[in-house]
Formats: structure tokens, C-alpha cells, sequence
């Protein structure tokens, strides 16, 4: 199992922490800030789910007036774990 952290860019959130495993699926996502309830049902949504269709269904996602929201930076942070 490989630990990530990664800190977000732009996002309530300031970190967002989660596992991958030798296949590659997501365990453990948990979010540090950000909207609590909807950071909690993307974790529980993303359990067990390939990393790179999680970065892909997530990504490009806006939050209000921002470039980002959480969900992209995700996307972000899946990306760096698999490259």
C-alpha cells in the first residue's frame, strides 16, 4: 500500500490523503478543510475505485468563480501518485 499526501492549490481543503494499492485503487481518501459532507461522500465514493478513472471522472470540476475545486485538485493528486 502506498501512502499519498498532497497538498491543494486553490481549495478550501489544504491536503487531501489517501492510499493506493498494488492495483492501483484508491483506499483511505480523507480531506484536511474544505466542505466536510461533500469531501466525506467523494472518500466514500472513490473507495476501492481505479485511481485513474476516479482523476478522470473529477477532473476539470469547478467550485464557484475558482479554476479548481477540490475534486480537480484529486485529479491532481491521483496524477502525481501514478506518474
Amino acid at each position: 500500500m502506498k501512502h499519498i499526501d498532497y497538498k491543494t492549490q486553490g481549495t478550501c481543503s489544504r491536503m487531501i490523503h489517501f492510499d493506493l494499492d498494488d492495483e492501483n485503487r484508491i483506499h483511505n481518501l480523507s480531506f484536511d478543510g474544505g466542505c466536510n459532507g461533500n469531501l466525506k461522500g467523494i472518500g466514500k465514493l472513490c473507495e476501492g475505485m481505479i485511481a485513474s478513472e476516479a482523476a478522470e471522472r473529477v477532473r476539470g470540476t469547478k467550485c464557484g468563480f475558482k479554476n479548481t475545486s477540490c475534486p480537480d485538485q484529486l485529479s491532481k493528486a491521483i496524477d502525481e501518485a501514478l506518474s
